[in-house]
Order: C-alpha cells, then sequence, then structure tokens
C-alpha cells in the first residue's frame, strides 16, 4: 500500500510540485522570520556578552534592561566589594556620547568607561591595537562595525583622532563585538577619561560589575549584595534574560515578526490544503477501487496521512535549506541584518510543517471515508 499511496501522490506531478511548493514556501517563511527574530533578541544583548570577566552586574533597584540608564552612587562600588563572595568589584559607565570629526560632522556613540587600573569589562578580542594601549592618555577602543561607520572608506587602523565634549579622543586599537540592537558605533575607554567626554553629572556610573569567589554560584551572590546593599544584582545570565524579557513584553518585535510567522503559516495550510484536496478528488475512483477490493477506512487514512508525511518532509527540507542558505548570503550583502537560526527554529519550523500537513489532509480524510466503493462504477 505504501508504494501505492507514493504512486497516487507523483502520478500528478503539476499538484505533487504545488503542494511541495506551498509547504516550502510556509517552511522558508516561518524558518526565516523566526531566525530574524532570534537574531534581533540576540543583538539586544550584545554588550551584557561582550563584557568578560565578571559575573554579577549590580544596578539602580529601577533598571529593566541594558539601555535603562540610571545612575548609582560613585561610592557603590565600595559597598559592593565588603559583600562576603566577592572577590573583585568595578565601576563601569554606559551612556551616550557625540563624536565630533576633523570633517565637522557630528555622530552619536554609545561610551562605556572601564576601571583605570584592571581594565575588568573591556573587550578581549581585538583585531588592531592591544588592549594595554587603553592605559595610554585621551585613548578610546572602536568597534569594527563602528570604525567602518565612523570612516567608512579607510582601513581599520590606529590614530584616528576626533572631540568628544570638547575634549581630545584618540583611536589606539579596533576590537570585534557583538552586533547590538542600535547601528551607533561602542566606544570603550577608561572610567577616567569617560567623565571628560561626556558633560559632568552628579552621578556618572550606572553599573558595577563583581567577580564571585571560588565556590561561591553568581545567583548566590547577587542574592547577598541585594540583601546587604539594596541595589539590584543579577547574573550575567540574569541581566541577559532581564533584557530579553523586557523587549518581548514592551515592544513591538515578537507582535510584528509573529504576525509574519502566523501568515506564512496559514498561507501553507491554504495552498497545500487546497492542493492536497483536489488532489484527492481526482483520485476518488482509485481510493472507491481500493475500497472495493476490501481496503479498510485505516488504512486509506494511513495512505493519506502518509502522502502529507512525504510532502511535509520534503518541504521542509527545502525551505530550511533556503532559509539557512538566505541567512549566510544575506548577512555577507547586508551585515546589518539580524539573522540566528538555532535548533529551537528549526524544531518549531518542523512542527508548523507538520501541523500543515495534517491540516491540509484532513479534508481529504474525510473525503475519502464517506466515499461509497460504487463510486468506481460511476461513468
Amino acid at each position: 500500500m505504501t508504494w501505492i499511496a507514493l504512486k497516487m501522490l507523483t502520478g500528478d506531478r503539476g499538484k505533487y510540485f504545488a503542494i511541495i511548493f506551498g509547504i516550502s514556501f510556509a517552511s522558508f517563511l516561518i524558518a526565516e522570520q523566526s531566525a530574524i527574530f532570534c537574531g534581533v533578541m540576540l543583538r539586544t544583548t550584545g554588550r551584557i556578552r561582550d563584557t568578560t570577566g565578571a559575573d554579577v552586574w549590580v544596578m539602580n533597584p529601577g533598571v529593566r534592561y541594558l539601555d535603562d540608564v540610571k545612575a548609582i552612587s560613585d561610592d557603590d562600588v565600595y559597598r559592593v566589594r565588603s559583600v562576603p563572595g566577592v572577590a573583585w568589584a568595578v565601576n563601569l559607565y554606559k551612556g551616550m556620547g557625540e563624536a565630533q570629526l576633523p570633517d565637522g560632522t557630528f555622530q552619536a556613540v554609545n561610551l562605556l568607561g572601564v576601571d583605570d587600573a584592571s581594565l575588568a569589562g573591556a573587550p578581549n578580542e581585538m583585531i588592531v591595537g592591544r588592549l594595554g594601549d587603553l592605559q595610554q592618555p585621551d585613548a578610546v577602543l572602536v568597534d569594527e562595525a563602528g570604525f567602518h561607520y565612523l570612516w567608512p572608506h579607510e582601513p581599520l587602523g590606529t590614530g584616528k583622532v576626533f572631540e568628544m565634549n570638547d575634549c581630545r579622543a584618540v583611536v589606539v586599537g579596533v576590537y570585534r563585538a557583538s552586533q547590538t540592537f542600535m547601528t551607533q558605533p561602542i566606544l570603550y575607554t577608561r572610567n577616567s577619561q569617560a567623565t571628560l567626554f561626556v558633560p559632568p553629572y552628579r552621578r556618572m556610573i550606572p553599573f558595577v560589575l563583581a567577580k564571585t569567589q571560588p565556590g561561591v554560584t553568581p545567583k548566590e551572590l547577587a542574592r547577598r549584595i541585594e540583601a546587604q546593599t539594596g541595589l539590584k544584582a543579577l547574573s550575567k545570565d540574569g541581566f541577559i534574560l532581564l533584557t530579553t524579557n523586557y523587549y518581548l513584553r514592551h515592544t513591538g518585535i515578537p507582535l510584528n515578526i509573529g504576525t509574519t510567522v502566523l501568515l506564512a503559516f496559514l498561507v501553507g495550510c491554504a495552498i497545500a490544503g487546497q492542493t492536497f484536496y483536489l488532489f484527492t478528488v481526482e483520485n476518488l475512483k482509485q481510493f472507491g477501487t481500493l475500497k472495493a477490493m476490501g481496503l479498510s477506512d485505516r488504512r486509506l487514512v494511513a495512505m493519506i496521512l502518509l502522502q502529507a508525511l512525504v510532502v511535509g518532509v520534503i518541504g521542509y527540507g527545502i525551505g530550511v535549506v533556503l532559509a539557512t542558505l538566505f541567512g549566510i548570503f544575506a548577512q555577507r550583502a547586508m551585515p546589518l541584518l539580524a539573522f540566528f537560526l538555532p535548533w529551537q527554529v528549526l524544531i518549531l519550523s518542523g512542527v508548523a510543517v507538520v501541523l500543515i500537513s495534517l491540516v491540509s489532509s484532513l479534508l481529504s480524510i474525510r473525503r475519502v471515508v464517506v466515499l461509497e466503493p460504487a463510486v468506481v462504477f460511476q461513468g
């Protein structure tokens, strides 16, 4: 019966390819849009993941996500250091600056200031220059994408000079960073230098980075810091989760991309369902013949489900391969494209294709189950 089911499925090549096209199209859109959604969410936490060395982030209790900057006291770092289980703790400045290039143009930049002595929290994947060069006067590090954004026709290198807040800044290194939700260049400098690059405020520091002592987990240390200081303390993973949840709950990203995924699912159901139903109607005599020969409804339903499974697997494979190729080549042509295809997206696409295949076969199953064998004797 398996052979007969497959021969019936491929007998009409036009409808056979139409069903596969519908499922492939739906699988491609679902995987591609889901991967873009994952890529966007990944970018919202890029700077947290790039901040190496620290296990715990300490911040104002009102902070809801990474870019929700609320300053704390500059002396809070000493309170954090007094908590049992803290190996070290340093201030981390984060804010916005405005760079003035030699040609007179202005560009908003993300500015991060790390501890002057240890440089804890600075990026560690340098492309040009050395991290230690950040100790030089007026020194800044710029991310690779930001360098090309500021100097689009210049090769990567050091020595570029510009101004921020009427203060001289010199590029001493270029580092590789995870792409972020915003496209502004990301500059790293020392805390003492950062306070010169932006207008002064009474409180300048929004974060304290802390390292756990051996035998203490980040979650346990965060709990101790909160209890002793009254500040919000989160492990690195916890801060990533907090930021991601904020964008999921308070932005239109899930709704906008989710709408496209839902439309892809509905289009796949419509194309595959209609074509599969027409395919079944045109083969009613063959199903009637099998019924007249004594084949049970259960075996006929199994044949239809097998046909749906075959086109589903083929369509899923084609759609996922196309989505993967799209991500590879599109990111090369458009570096700003957010695309990340984890295994969870592959499972989601597979489940969606299974549902599309089942929905598309339901009407066909009903038509075959109520079919009378006498149809084979009709003219």
